[in-house]
């Protein structure tokens, strides 16, 4: 198991920590806050919460979480050292000499600084060029940039390590190759934080007001597509060139105050600290992060659908994790039992007002697992393109037990009858040993351009025969094959 070390177990250190940890990481965190154990394990159970149903796949097995007083045992055999101390040059500096006395010379050191250069940070190092700039987006847990930022003391090898590393965490990496204080996003982030404390303090706008602004229009936007091709977009068919033609002469108007910072006076912060606790301060801040992680779930996973920007990230993800698992029934270890058609956690987005998961997500659930069992049986996605599939004739859910956001759930599979142009499967879905669900399936494989039914290929035949021999000693299940009884 690669082990991850945290120098500094604030919000940003934890986020790494649930980052690395959920990935399959072990953790060792060195942080002589005494309140470092409950604040990253708060941290945690917000990443547990929500992290894992980003992913359409089963996450790896939780990594262990240990905490140490003693900087050398916290990072003896780390690959990964990640630093979120103070924004205190002087420190890091220390941190880094300190860390280098006992760390392993190929582990990666990298700064969750969001200022300095990472040419400041290796001045004075005993090896320079195993220290990097990594800066994280709150949460870490969720939000996938990661901005990757090297010197010319960083070796090439040692920086592909690190995107590589990056990228295994479901991350993206942006390597930002010419060093420049505050880095790329938070340049932006400055420029409008800078303008709307303008906005509040000229009486324009309350903080309330300035984050309408935002999450109800350009926001949203940026979200997606970002700044230059939200701006191509507005430029119609012409494209680029026409927009900053039309709106090019603008930036020379007297709009923005980029070039003054307003003094941060006793009754400027105590302007803006009123208004925003009149904003949000009914709510805890616990509850605002699960609000904050609750949207970023639902944006992410709609982006999911699309395959376009953080959604992408997550796919390929998704796509690396499933590479590790069986492609095949052939490469299933035991054929006898119900077959493992799907494992993940239980989305967000997944739940109803009762907090429970909706109904058509148990028919997404069992339709996926139907999915898993066709691919496993050689029905994917190369042999539908040829033109065979199989089309659902029947399906019958049954509810058994409750089933919450964040619950890690399993399917099962038992084929019934998988012969001829006919497969008839039964799934169970479990969390734990608790038996949630099943739903059982009918299907008919079907000629796509004729559609009709047809028998399939004879490799498809051969795996399911495969199976039903397997599993010919299982019992058939109870509930196959039932309907809805009449009222007595």
């Amino acid at each position: 198991m690669a082990v991850a070390s945290i120098i500094g177990g604030g919000v940003i250190g934890g986020g790494w920590a649930a980052r690395f940890l959920l990935n399959g990481w072990d953790v060792r965190v060195f942080d002589p806050d005494p309140e470092a154990e409950r604040k990253i394990g708060e941290v945690l159970d917000n990443a547990r919460r929500s992290l894992p149903g980003l992913s359409d796949v089963p996450l790896p097995p939780e990594g262990q979480l240990s905490f140490h007083d003693d900087l050398g045992n916290a990072v003896q055999g780390a690959v990964w050292i990640q630093e979120s101390v103070p924004e205190r040059l002087e420190l890091k500096l220390r941190v880094y000499r300190q860390l280098q006395e006992v760390c392993d010379p190929s582990a990666i050191i990298g700064s969750s600084t969001s200022g300095f250069k990472p040419s400041e940070l290796q001045e004075g190092a005993l090896r320079p060029e195993q220290i990097v700039v990594t800066h994280p987006f709150n949460p870490v847990y969720l939000l996938p940039l990661i901005e990757l930022v090297t010197s010319p003391a960083n070796d090439p090898a040692h920086i592909e390590r690190a995107s590589d590393i990056l990228t295994g965490l479901g991350l993206y990496p942006l390597h930002v190759k010419k060093e420049i204080d505050a880095h790329i996003a938070d340049r932006f982030l400055e420029a409008v934080w800078r303008e709307a404390l303008w906005l509040v303090k000229d009486g324009i706008a309350t903080t309330h007001e300035i984050d309408e602004a935002i999450r109800m229009g350009f926001g949203i936007r940026w979200a997606q597509m970002g700044l230059f091709e939200t701006y191509r977009v507005a430029g119609g068919e012409a494209g680029m060139r026409h927009f900053m033609a039309q709106f090019g002469p603008a930036l020379e108007w007297p709009w923005t105050k980029l070039m003054d910072v307003p003094e941060f006076t006793d009754e400027l912060v105590d302007l803006i600290a009123a208004q925003s606790d009149a904003q949000s301060g009914h709510h805890e801040i616990r509850h605002l992060e699960r609000i904050r992680d609750n949207n970023l779930v639902g944006m992410m996973r709609a982006l999911k659908h699309q395959n376009w920007g953080a959604g992408e990230v997550l796919n390929r993800h998704d796509q690396r994790i499933k590479a590790a698992m069986p492609g095949h029934v052939d490469e299933v270890k035991d054929l006898s039992q119900p077959i493992l058609t799907l494992s993940r956690a239980v989305p967000l987005d997944w739940t109803d007002y009762n907090g429970h998961m909706t109904e058509s997500r148990y028919l997404d659930a069992f339709a996926n697992a139907t999915d898993r069992f066709m691919e496993l049986i050689g029905c994917d996605a190369d042999y539908i393109a040829s033109g065979g599939s199989y089309f659902t004739a029947e399906t019958h859910i049954r509810h058994l037990d409750e089933t919450h956001a964040g619950a890690r759930i399993e399917i099962r599979t038992q084929m019934l009858l998988g012969q001829g142009k006919k497969l008839h499967l039964f799934h169970r879905m479990y969390e734990g040993d608790t038996l949630l669900a099943t739903g059982e399936s009918f299907l008919l494989h079907v000629d796509l351009e004729t559609r009709r039914p047809c028998a399939p290929s004879a490799a498809i035949e051969a795996a399911m025969a495969k199976v039903a021999q397997a599993q010919a000693g299982l019992p058939y299940p109870d509930g196959a094959g039932s309907a809805i009884r009449r009222p007595e």
